[in-house]
């Protein structure tokens, strides 16, 4: 038996994307063996192994209002650590999961946050699963910090923004899904906001882990949308984020079959 390993990347708002993907997979009628997340990668992936198909995370997407989204939009005092406190996304996540740990999950997935104070990556697999997930998805200056035990934990993109050499070992095909997308100078206002600035200089890091990385070691199939000028925080651009990734997908389902086939031919 084919044993897909899948790997989810961190991208904010680019990251909904990852939906499309797994929505492709579902049509094939494949199901990987086990999920790593960083970030967003780690928010889709914990849906998905908890058994959340990817047309169910859309209407899930679909029916957030605007009381959902003020409920998350918890700012912090002026003193915090960062702009959210982060405890209403952790309530979105308790409502729409249905997993409370990972041993309850229908896939094995690995979620990464980064030690904040021993500068390492955490490789979060079991115990409580949502605050994991808030872990791997606090962003500098954006979410607050999470505590598990007595490690602070941010984001997992600070370490391993694209993290399929986590599973590597226990799959047969190696996918990854990498949203970081483009963002090409702008005609007017080359000059960045504060926090743009702080955002993109995150991501540009993370783009560098990730090429050195692939120098290493390349999974067996990557995928990169361009997804250009979608800035991390505009979730709002749900619908056109889905259209500029239909090509992506097309290629994806390819890539798939091509290696599904050829790794039949060989066993």
């Amino acid at each position: 038996m084919k044993k897909i390993g899948l790997a989810l990347g961190g991208g904010g708002a680019k990251g909904l994307c990852h939906i499309a993907f797994l929505k492709a997979l579902d049509e094939m009628g494949l199901k990987p063996s086990i999920i790593a997340g960083t970030s967003i990668g780690a928010i889709v992936g914990g849906f998905y192994a908890a058994g959340i198909s990817g047309v169910q995370m859309e209407d899930i997407l679909g029916k957030v209002g605007f009381m959902d989204i003020n409920k998350m939009v918890d700012l912090s005092s002026l003193r915090s650590s960062a702009i959210l406190k982060g405890k209403g996304v952790e309530d979105f996540f308790y409502k729409n999961i249905p997993a409370r740990k990972f041993e309850e999950l229908k896939i094995p997935l690995k979620v990464v946050a980064t030690d904040f104070w021993r500068r390492k990556e955490v490789i979060l697999e079991s115990g409580e699963l949502v605050p994991a997930i808030r872990a791997s998805m606090s962003m500098p200056a954006i979410f607050k910090p999470v505590t598990i035990g007595d490690t602070v934990l941010v984001d997992g993109g600070a370490v391993n923004p694209l993290p399929y050499d986590i599973i590597r070992k226990e799959c047969n095909i190696l996918i990854a899904i990498d949203v970081s997308g483009e963002k090409p100078p702008p005609e007017q206002g080359p000059m960045p906001s504060m926090l743009e600035s702080i955002m993109s200089t995150f991501q540009i890091m993370q783009a560098s882990i990730v090429e050195n990385k692939k120098r290493i070691s390349r999974p067996d199939i990557y995928i990169k949308p361009e997804l250009t000028n979608i800035k991390v925080l505009e979730f709002y651009r749900y619908a056109e984020i889905m259209d500029g990734v239909k090509d992506d997908v097309e290629q994806f389902k390819r890539e798939v079959d091509k290696r599904m086939k050829r790794r039949f031919r060989f066993f």
